[in-house]
């Protein structure tokens, strides 16, 4: 046997995720602002940020990332050992562990949590196709046995949405979660939909030892609860960060920095955050086309798109590579058919080779993340100029990723991603994930990257896999972009991280 290890280096763009060294106060809300409500509170069935920013107060995962974005134990005691082969993970779980019921965390419950997260997360889903069994070895033990070695396991398990959350075994045995209960350090106590989510502290907790490391160490509870307050319109949360009205606001206009430095809150930088992208449905309707898909990508102008949803170059790079250069998995590969200002008659001539019957494309989108909007708006410029006949289909978020689901409802929808610390993380890997991208190469590729457990070699095989993106074109990357926020100079603790956590933050009386 070896311990299971990570190889993660993201170079100097990385998020430090380590609070300072201050006095820490007990006691108080912290009133959070979000983009709006979120479509469930269940994580395993959503990959939005949204969700997981709040749920990860209540649940937990076997694993985590540390502030090097590394794998790092949270509900295991420790990193996996995994035969010589590759194909047995055996995990040691940590002991005296409560749900917020009262009930006792055992074997049998993360067997039967892993077991729905496989048959109803798109990510659990993906890992399935590769699980041979699970089973627990004893009550504090669960053995996990592969058909074939899967290099993004342990990274799998460590995510907050499509998570791997651990749930009582009577609650992992339903479909639909009536009432969270998890071993997080914060509890329900009340939601009122489109009104708040209240959490408050979980009594029973039992912290890691340890100092905070990321998203790992040690999670103290320092605050009351925590209200996260849905904010759809996002210039209603720059005047609410203005007059200092939350402790945290999320996903700030970047136009209203300024305001925010003069106003009674301070700016959170994320930079590099990640990527605004276009998915596209390759299940059904004219996307199905990959010349219509390559028509777009043609069509697209990102240089211009980006200006216009973040006004100057001190938020944005045009860039297609889908990880920038101080990642270990930065590659050229495949970036050739990025344009930045686009290719006009190169996507008309495509169009024309396409099956293309001039029925509307539809791109779904919110303004609650106001940069998608904006960017919807010139991509559909850019788009009829083309040939195309383009629909707007402006939503909700919580709307957004309800329709998403059901490929007769769209053609692009907008999203955008942190730079995952692991490449298997990315929704389009997934065969079941909205866009549905399937295909030969892809597996192929996928498998030969997922399946090598040298880092080097994996960052190599890493090119193959962006390749097929840019060949297939499951998704359109616009480019890389810095994400703000705002927070409360009362509110201590915090670093920036792409989903804001507030175990460890108090605030300053």
């Amino acid at each position: 046997m070896h311990r299971f290890k990570i190889a993660l280096v993201l170079g100097a763009a990385a998020l430090s995720l380590t609070a300072p060294a201050t006095a820490q106060e007990k006691g108080g809300v912290i009133k959070v602002a979000t983009i709006g409500e979120p479509p469930t509170l269940d994580p395993m069935t959503s990959t939005a940020d949204l969700v997981g920013i709040i749920t990860q107060h209540m649940y937990e995962t076997l694993y985590t990332f540390d502030a090097n974005w590394a794998a790092t134990p949270l509900l295991a005691a420790e990193l996996p050992e995994v035969s010589g082969d590759g194909l047995v993970y055996t995990i040691p779980l940590r002991q005296g562990i409560t749900f917020h019921d009262g009930s006792d965390m055992t074997a049998e419950d993360v067997v039967a949590s892993l077991e729905r997260w496989m048959k109803i997360a798109t990510r659990g889903k993906q890992t399935a196709e590769r699980i041979a069994g699970i089973e627990a070895a004893d009550d504090h033990t669960v053995r996990i046995t592969l058909k074939e070695p899967y290099a993004p396991l342990v990274s799998l398990l460590s995510l907050n949405n499509s998570a791997a959350i651990v749930l009582p075994s009577e609650i992992a045995g339903e479909d639909e979660i009536k009432e969270p209960v998890g071993t997080g350090p914060y509890k329900m106590k009340e939601r009122k939909p489109d009104q708040y989510i209240d959490l408050v502290r979980f009594d029973e907790y039992k912290s890691r030892d340890g100092e905070p490391n990321g998203y790992g160490g040690g999670r103290m509870q320092y605050a009351d609860g925590i209200v996260f307050t849905p904010v759809p319109d996002p210039n209603t949360r720059v005047e609410g960060a203005v007059a200092g009205q939350y402790d945290y606001i999320d996903s700030i206009p970047v136009e209203s920095h300024q305001r925010i430095v003069d106003g009674r809150t301070e700016p959170v930088m994320l930079a590099p955050f990640g990527w605004p992208v276009f998915v596209m449905n390759t299940k059904e309707g004219v996307n199905s086309d990959l010349k219509v898909r390559k028509a777009i990508q043609a069509a697209l102008a990102p240089q211009d798109m980006l200006m216009a949803a973040f006004g100057t170059e001190d938020f944005f790079k045009a860039e297609g590579a889908m990880y920038p250069d101080s990642y270990v998995w930065h590659t050229e590969a495949g970036t050739d058919a990025y344009k930045p200002g686009g290719d006009t008659e190169a996507a008309k001539a495509l169009l024309a080779e396409s099956s293309y019957d001039g029925s509307p494309l539809r791109i779904l989108t919110s303004r609650q993340y106001e940069f998608h909007y904006t960017m919807a708006q010139v991509a559909a410029e850019y788009l009829k100029a083309a040939g195309f006949d383009v629909q707007l289909d402006v939503v909700e978020w919580a709307t957004l990723t309800q329709r998403r689901t059901d490929p007769a409802l769209w053609d692009i929808y907008i999203t955008h991603s942190p730079f995952l610390p692991e490449p298997s993380l990315t929704g389009i890997m997934s065969d079941s994930s909205p866009g549905w991208w399937v295909s030969d190469n892809k597996h192929k590729v996928l498998a030969a990257f997922n399946s090598e457990a040298d880092p080097a070699k994996r960052a190599e095989l890493w090119a193959d896999v962006q390749q097929a993106v840019y060949d297939e074109v499951p998704a359109y990357k616009v480019g890389n972009f810095n994400a703000v926020g705002a927070q409360s100079p009362k509110l201590k603790g915090m670093r920036p991280a792409p989903w804001p956590y507030f175990w460890n933050a108090w605030l300053e009386k």
